[in-house]
């Protein structure tokens, strides 16, 4: 038996919510379901099915000393200075930039001219090495 969007509750469902796993069907329902701000469900799961849930799904095959750790990578999402400097569209702007750029290295190099991007980098920092962002801003400084 097909679940039906909980939305329209006419449509058979495609989708669920990332937060609240609440079903829908289409991008109108989702935006409607948009306009309340939803909660995750109750956990019911077993604390081995949790636990499991809760193991970084990313492994890296060739870690460096500058790979972070991705359970501190998941905490850049909870960041409310960091999401206010994504509303910046300059800022979008220069990500997007470096994500397309052949040569990444050096699309950072040239971003990091760029005030509003080091203040961007060192809230990222400031997130995933809370004890060394300073320091590690310091040596940036000194490196250029």
């Amino acid at each position: 038996m097909e679940l039906k969007c909980a939305i329209c509750n006419e449509n058979q469902k495609k989708y669920k919510c990332k937060t609240c796993e609440v079903p829908y069907c289409s991008l109108a329902c989702y935006k409607s379901h948009q306009e309340t701000p939803c909660e995750a469900p109750p956990n019911t799961d077993s604390p081995l099915i949790q636990e499991d849930r809760n193991q970084p799904q990313r492994t890296y095959l060739y870690t460096t000393v500058d790979t972070v750790d991705p359970v501190m990578l998941e905490q850049l999402r909870h960041s409310d200075p960091l999401k206010n400097l994504l509303y910046n569209p300059h800022l979008r702007r220069l990500l997007q930039e470096i994500d397309a750029a052949p040569d990444a290295m050096k699309a950072v190099r040239v971003a990091m001219m760029e005030p509003l991007f080091v203040e961007f980098a060192d809230q990222c920092l400031r997130v995933v090495e809370p004890a060394n962002a300073s320091e590690t801003h310091d040596q940036t400084l000194l490196n250029s």
